[in-house]
């Protein structure tokens, strides 16, 4: 074996495999770099042909993880406000102010006066989506809120009510699929959501040349419309009626088989009864889906000898989002392709999935509505209320009146409703402090702001994804760079807020605060075999001793040695560090296995949605307005924080206005003219994209732009900072069962911009 000098070896190359985090594809990367410490630099990307799950694919999105550690604007030393400005001091000074202003805050006005609020990017750090609960738990504060309710929520609770856990998620078994429906979801740019399916164009080209055939119900022909075999324009907030429409014609031409599990269903009956009144010639006005195109799809489905239906963004935000999310599972279950290879499957995770843990087969179910926000009375749904009452929480005096927030990687100052009225609310707290990367839109007016690392300065595993993923695997990724001496994790950041709200001190240590809550769930959990467990983690801290614990007490773990050579995180670790991973195999059968309802069964028929549905018939003759905005998000440009990365950043202008081309010439306008588009009493000025592919009455602004806000300091993002869609929906608008956000079929009206 040859050694080299620690010349050699800060100048020579090395190649490290890291899970990509700046999507849900999670693809696996091989990142060559020169250097270490703070002379240590990314020379190039590539994906990692051996990885388990995505085989060698990845996006531009990934290439762009140089930029993101390398961002001369990204937040690196904890920063105070003093006299108006963000002044960098030490971590223990930081600290210090947070436990000076907080705690009185707490004692004076109660928990509840307290809010937090995490983001999107928490999702990708192993560290900050553990931890923050245990933050959470030790506010005690009924005010939390998360991205879930802006996009997700209604596909959570659905899910939650028919299978018994939030994360229990039906996928497409892609690989072996022969007809898929595609509703509201673009997986050629989000290469799966909630559906972690890298290079979807591949598996779709895939499914294509084994003979089969890809559908997609979208207002807009995406990306994925274009490479579809059909493509069918949907009215905004009309998939609810599609889908109750097909449900409809299963029972009305015997066309339910359910199959292998029909013995685990209950409420057959009680759906059918439901969607007695949606037929399709009732419905397909309002869907702008001709009556015979939905009884044909009803009649493919249950044809097929291999089909499943998934929707995604667009069924989930709007008004009847949880319906929506709820009726495709009852679509695939009817039609005999839920829980069947092709269909529509679970995953088996190796950690972290509460469906293999306990008991198989029956469990607790969910709990909603626990308690309610204190304004307008929205329903808490898994420990969260909407991210929309925020601004009225803070707004609003009396008794649990909201004077202090704490944020970890979020900004709904731009990614949700009613923008610029939360930023005023934001301006008035008493106290807030932010955990973040970036001085954005909404962490300019925090107090504190205490970074987080880089992607590539932690170690990472998917605590989330692997419940929904197309294939079954465990994945680990070692830390590429060292953090700067000093540098907090997320994790121990948490933990020493959480120390700080319980009232321990700013001085407490966090690895001893981790010792003591592991110590005290396993005494909780594991019995008389915790010592012997606890000492068997020792070797680990942080988010990497939660993850051993999770993979060895897991459905392919050892059991600590229970079940020899089950595994355990070294196993993976050196899996990974290979290149590729440990694979698990394809989706199998989990019914009954994985549910975790009271009954034991599938709950095809959840009273709350049964009760909604009759809300949905009263609105089926209601106008439309005529005219709509709708979202998309671009590959390169996913959420808010990718928009300062100047790999992403550069071409063409992406936050444009997509305008049907009689839209465009009923008011005046041409490609690239500029205009003004209004609603919820404000406007915005976009520039117009005249787009045949979309849908008359139909305009389409992306997501998460509107930046240069005073006190940001985001030098790319600001120079082209684009328009606030969010800033023109309607806060109050909601999904009243999940609480998501409306973002989808918002009226509007357009207008060409007066010169001068």
């Amino acid at each position: 074996m040859s050694h080299s000098s620690p010349a050699e070896q800060s100048t020579s190359a090395r190649t490290h495999y890291r899970i990509c985090p700046l999507c849900e594809a999670c693809c696996g990367l091989e990142i060559q770099t020169r250097g270490a410490g703070k002379t240590g630099r990314v020379v190039a990307i590539r994906g990692a042909a051996n990885d388990v799950l995505s085989g060698g694919y990845l996006c531009p999105k990934a290439v762009a993880l140089k930029d993101l550690h390398e961002d001369p604007d990204r937040v690196r030393t904890p920063l105070v406000r003093r006299e108006g400005r963000f002044v960098p001091v030490s971590w223990d000074e930081a600290f210090a102010e947070v436990e000076r202003r907080l705690v009185p805050l707490i004692e004076e006005r109660g928990r509840d006066a307290v809010a937090v609020a995490v983001g999107n990017p928490s999702a990708h750090k192993m560290g900050a989506l553990l931890y923050f609960s245990r933050l959470a738990k030790a506010l005690g504060t009924k005010n939390v809120y998360s991205a879930s309710t802006l996009d997700q929520m209604p596909k959570q609770l659905a899910n939650g009510w028919m299978f018994g856990h939030w994360l229990s998620m039906p996928i497409p078994d892609i690989p072996r699929t022969q007809w898929l429906l595609v509703i509201g979801a673009n997986p050629m740019v989000s290469n799966g959501s909630l559906w972690t399916v890298p290079d979807f164009r591949g598996k779709a080209k895939g499914l294509r040349g084994r003979g089969g055939k890809l559908i997609v119900i979208d207002p807009r022909r995406t990306e994925t419309a274009a490479v579809a075999d059909e493509h069918h324009f949907i009215r905004p907030g009309a998939d609810v009626f599609l889908l109750a429409g097909m449900v409809h014609t299963l029972f009305a031409e015997a066309l339910v088989r359910p199959g292998r599990i029909e013995p685990h269903l209950a409420g057959i009956e009680a759906v059918r009864e439901a969607t007695l009144p949606f037929v399709p010639e009732r419905v397909a006005a309002r869907c702008g889906i001709e009556a015979g195109t939905i009884r044909r799809l009803a009649r493919e489905l249950a044809a097929a000898p291999k089909a499943a239906v998934y929707g995604r963004l667009g069924t989930c935000t709007q008004r009847f989002g949880t319906l929506a999310s709820w009726l495709i599972e009852v679509l695939n279950a009817l039609s005999g392709h839920l829980d069947e290879p092709g269909g529509a499957m679970f995953a088996k995770a190796a950690a972290f999935a509460d469906n293999t843990q306990g008991p198989p087969g029956k469990g607790r179910g969910i709990t909603t509505g626990r308690h309610a926000s204190r304004v307008s009375g929205a329903p808490e749904v898994w420990g969260e209320l909407p991210m929309t009452c925020l601004a009225e929480e803070i707004e609003t005096p009396g008794g649990g009146q909201v004077r202090a927030l704490i944020t970890v990687a979020s900004n709904p100052v731009l990614s949700a409703p009613g923008g610029p009225r939360l930023a005023a609310a934001l301006a008035g707290l008493d106290f807030m402090v932010s955990v973040d990367i970036y001085v954005n839109e909404t962490t300019r007016h925090a107090d504190v702001i205490l970074p987080g690392q880089s992607p590539l300065e932690h170690s990472h595993y998917d605590v989330a994804f692997p419940q929904f993923s197309w294939r079954n695997q465990a994945r680990f990724s070692e830390a590429v760079f060292e953090p700067a001496a000093g540098h907090l994790p997320e994790w121990q950041v948490l933990l020493k807020l959480a120390a700080i709200a319980r009232g321990l001190g700013a001085r407490a240590d966090a690895n001893v605060l981790d010792d003591e809550a592991l110590a005290a769930d396993l005494r909780k959990h594991a019995g008389e075999r915790a010592p012997s467990m606890m000492e068997a983690l020792s070797p680990l801290r942080g988010p990497e001793r939660l993850l051993e614990l999770a993979l060895r007490s897991g459905p392919y773990g050892d059991g600590f040695g229970a079940r020899p050579g089950g595994l355990t995180l070294a196993q993976v670790r050196a899996a990974s560090g290979a290149g590729g991973g440990v694979d698990l195999g394809e989706l199998q059968p989990r019914i009954p296995e994985m549910l975790r309802t009271p009954s034991g069964k599938v709950e095809l028929a959840p009273p709350a949605c049964l009760r909604d549905l009759a809300h949905a018939l009263a609105a089926l003759d209601e106008p439309a307005p005529e005219l709509v905005v709708i979202g998309r998000r671009d590959v390169r440009s996913n959420n808010s924080w990718m928009h300062n990365l100047p790999t992403l950043a550069k071409g063409p202008e992406r936050c444009t206005l997509l305008v049907h081309p009689s839209d465009a010439a009923a008011r005046g306008l041409v490609d690239g003219s500029p205009a003004q588009l209004a609603g919820a009493g404000r406007t915005v000025q976009v520039i117009v994209q005249v787009d045949p592919g979309s849908m008359p009455g139909v305009v389409c602004l992306p997501h998460g732009w509107g930046h240069g806000e005073p006190g940001t300091a985001m030098g790319v993002a600001a120079e082209r900072p684009g328009a606030n869609l969010n800033a023109l929906l309607e806060p109050s608008a909601r999904d009243p069962l999940s609480g998501n956000s409306v973002l989808s079929g918002g009226p509007v009206s357009l207008k060409a911009t007066v010169p001068g």
